[in-house]
């Protein structure tokens, strides 16, 4: 494709992308996680882009100002996973995808359902939600991920998480953030709208657990950090079950859960070297 992306409608909604690198280079897309957009991938798809790859980093539905439906029946994973392949689509190719935190659990479902338009996944935090699933039962993960059930509420979360300086923020700095990003944060999510649509991922977790097991068939990547206050070792060791291609686990040791943000050289060189395998 010749032409730049910076929109495209899908199911009557807009998204926006972030189209940008060498207009012949090989398609990776991008896809962000909570509470983040497309702009999280900047370090990482200036890399990418020396390298010769052309990216697509999306907006996803919640986040993009033309995709923000109200009902949590609207963020099930089969409408999540039918957005990212009407980019693709719209692409004209198969590409290369790269998913971080709820963005990984989408790549995850999309490689599953749609092998033939991923060429390569790399998955960035977040384990195969069936592998993610079963750590649950076997692990101190049940433990880790209460806020889980905490967003599940109304309107609670969004009150938390909107107080500056507050008890969402202090979770945020917690878990890793820093001042930037959670200025980042209030701007890009808080201020500009997308926190309900965010929120709407967690409050449809439940609404389509049966169609995330696929295994996956595509050559895969698993990038998982031991200073992740959110996610255990587990979901990483389950994986090999959800994967039946090419299979490599990398560890970041001493980063935090933002690895897009704060480890953007050596996540790029993850994804760099997993497309270059394909």
């Amino acid at each position: 494709m010749t032409e730049r992306i910076s929109q495209f409608t899908h199911a009557g909604f807009t998204f926006d992308v972030i189209d940008s690198g060498p207009l012949d280079g090989t398609p990776v897309v991008l896809l962000h996680g909570f509470p983040q957009r497309a702009t999280s991938w900047a370090q990482v798809a200036e890399q990418l882009h020396a390298e010769g790859f052309r990216t697509y980093a999306l907006d996803q539905r919640g986040y993009s100002p033309g995709a923000r439906p109200r009902s949590r029946f609207a963020y099930r994973i089969t409408g999540l996973v039918s957005d990212v392949k009407a980019l693709i689509d719209q692409i004209g190719r198969p590409v290369h995808l790269v998913g971080h935190d709820w963005g990984s659990a989408v790549a995850w479902a999309v490689a599953g359902n749609h092998p033939d338009d991923v060429l390569s996944l790399t998955a960035v935090s977040v384990a195969h939600p069936g592998a993610f699933m079963k750590s649950m039962l076997s692990s101190s993960q049940i433990l880790k991920s209460y806020y889980m059930l905490l967003f599940q509420l109304p309107f609670l979360p969004e009150r938390i998480l909107s107080r500056p300086g507050g008890f969402g923020e202090k979770m945020l700095r917690a878990s890793g953030m820093d001042r930037t990003m959670i200025e980042t944060f209030r701007s890009e999510i808080v201020a500009d709208g997308a926190l309900r649509g965010g929120l709407g991922y967690y409050r449809s977790l439940f609404l389509g657990a049966n169609q995330v097991g696929r295994r996956v068939s595509v050559p895969t990547t698993y990038v998982w950090s031991d200073g992740d206050t959110a996610l255990v070792r587990r979901g990483a060791d389950l994986n090999p079950q959800f994967v039946t291609g090419p299979y490599e686990l990398e560890v970041i040791h001493g980063a935090t859960h933002w690895l897009p943000d704060q480890n953007a050289d050596q996540l790029a060189a993850s994804i760099v070297k997993r497309v270059r395998s394909v």
